[in-house]
């Protein structure tokens, strides 16, 4: 059925206390369903907002630290969209890569295989893939506050689900938890009191990694808080592993050579990577122990 065009007309009264919004149509839906004239009132809270945003557009100023037009986020200082940087990368991923590698990307969009899942930290300037080169599709990742895995016995986080996703699903060859110098969780678990404060959240998750704080203050106590810090660092990444091989199927899965765990620690100080794996037939000696795990092939890049 055609639809004629329907015509708006917009009058406002400024002496008056509301506005008329009138609608002209004709014969929209047929001769059997004509509209008379409509009027809306316009609450006056709405047209003096719609007169500052006048004023505020003529001025050309943005008050407060950012301003909204039309739903787009404006830059406080130089009226720019925050998005436009990142309208631009993707635009060039666009073209760069995606059509480059259309077929790879075909492929993606009908499953995933990555051979590595990758656990580490939420710190902005960590990011592994920027880091390390992963692409699309070659690493699930799970970012959290500290890289830390919680313990299995633990109630549900996203880790543990992307734990069991990665490995039961997606079967991934390689888990990767990826430590970082400076990091703010390692610190704020390294300051915290024996009671945790129930309020805290920070706190409540930190603590996961209390077995590595206590390792620390038992060899490195006399040390430097920021060298406590960095021992911590790398210890909670090996509490880490050793929490890995305590999820049944995890284990089972090393046991029988189809998963490998690896360690990683990025120190953005000096931009250099250690990396190392966990040697897990004299893991199995030093679990009985309750001595942590063995490592092997501990190399850096630098």
């Amino acid at each position: 059925m055609a639809a004629t065009p329907t015509h708006f007309s917009v009058s406002h009264d400024p002496s008056s206390s509301t506005s008329l919004l009138n609608l002209q149509t004709q014969a929209i839906f047929g001769p059997k369903h004509n509209l008379k004239e409509t009027q809306l009132r316009i609450p006056a809270s709405f047209r003096r907002k719609t007169v500052n945003l006048q004023v505020v557009m003529a001025s050309g100023k943005t008050p407060g630290l950012t301003q909204e037009a039309n739903g787009v986020a404006i830059d406080r200082e130089n009226n720019n969209d925050v998005f436009d940087d990142m309208k631009k990368r993707f635009l060039a991923f666009k073209k760069l890569k995606y059509m480059d590698n259309f077929d790879h990307y075909k492929n993606l969009a009908d499953a995933q295989a990555p051979k590595f899942l990758v656990i580490a930290c939420a710190d902005s300037r960590v990011c592994p893939s920027a880091v390390l080169g992963f692409q699309p599709g070659d690493a699930f990742t799970v970012r959290n506050i500290a890289n830390l895995v919680p313990s299995f016995e633990s109630g549900p986080t996203e880790t543990k689900a992307a734990l069991e996703f990665s490995v039961n699903t997606l079967n991934v060859e390689n888990i990767l938890v990826i430590g970082h110098s400076r990091c703010g969780g390692i610190q704020a678990l390294m300051k915290m009191e024996d009671e945790v404060d129930s309020r805290s959240f920070i706190q409540n998750w930190v603590v996961v990694g209390k077995k590595a704080k206590e390792s620390t203050k038992a060899v490195a106590s006399n040390l430097h808080f920021d060298n406590q810090c960095q021992h911590c660092e790398k210890a909670s990444i090996n509490h880490s592993l050793e929490r890995l091989l305590g999820y049944p199927w995890i284990e089972e899965k090393v046991r029988q050579g189809s998963l490998s765990l690896h360690g990683g620690y990025y120190n953005f100080v000096d931009c250099t990577f250690e990396k190392w794996t966990v040697d897990y037939a004299a893991s199995r000696g030093k679990k009985k122990e309750g001595s942590g795990i063995a490592v092997k092939d501990r190399s850096v890049w630098s």
